[in-house]
């Protein structure tokens, strides 16, 4: 997500979900005290607006997917650790009425977070879904992240530091996600993929 705003660099939004806002705010305030952490100190390290994380930690703003990215690369964890407090049992099943729809394309399209790890594995399981003429791009997340992409069906371009990649129905792609990358849709045809995201241990 290209830009130096965290109201602007992505055209998509999360859902005007109330619990998804309390969620969001009680991990941040949360992470921010574990780690000693001045609002200052945390607007510095994510480049967000102190005003924007004074409203966010109050649950009185609905922060849009660049913004919820810079949280998580300041603090080396995944979006699925900002979005529920973490549990680990040996199974954990997460209904479809549970995973929030973070990007909203204009025409359709979409990006839902199925479940996620939190650290040390830390990793975000993805479904999305671009319509045609659609595309997204992202801001280059922290040092080290990996991005792994399946297409299920449709014709999906993937482009990440300025190298291109065309990948049909079927095909899978391994790439770093810590450059500026973007998914894009060029066909008459809705495109369906799955995308892992696997973040770094924090240092």
């Amino acid at each position: 997500m290209s830009g130096n705003s965290e109201a602007t660099a992505d055209a998509g939004e999360p859902g005007d979900d109330r619990s998804v806002m309390e969620a969001v705010a009680a991990r941040v305030r949360a992470l921010r005290k574990d780690r000693g952490w001045s609002l200052d100190t945390l607007a510095a390290r994510a480049r967000v607006s102190k005003g924007m994380l004074v409203a966010l930690e109050n649950a009185r703003s609905n922060p849009n997917l660049a913004t919820l990215v810079r949280l998580c690369d300041a603090f080396g964890v995944p979006l699925t650790e900002l979005l529920q407090q973490p549990a680990a049992p040996l199974l954990q099943p997460t209904a479809p009425d549970g995973q929030p729809v973070l990007w909203s394309g204009p025409d359709g399209g979409r990006g839902l977070l199925v479940t996620g790890a939190a650290p040390p594995v830390g990793a975000e399981l993805w479904h999305w879904r671009l319509a045609p003429g659609e595309e997204h791009h992202s801001e280059a997340h922290v040092l080290g992240t990996v991005e792994l992409i399946h297409v299920l069906r449709g014709t999906l371009a993937v482009t990440v530091g300025g190298q291109e990649v065309v990948l049909p129905q079927g095909y899978g792609l391994r790439m770093a996600g810590d450059h500026p990358h973007s998914y894009a849709n060029r066909t008459e045809s809705e495109v369906e993929y799955s995308g892992v995201v696997l973040v770094p241990p924090h240092g």
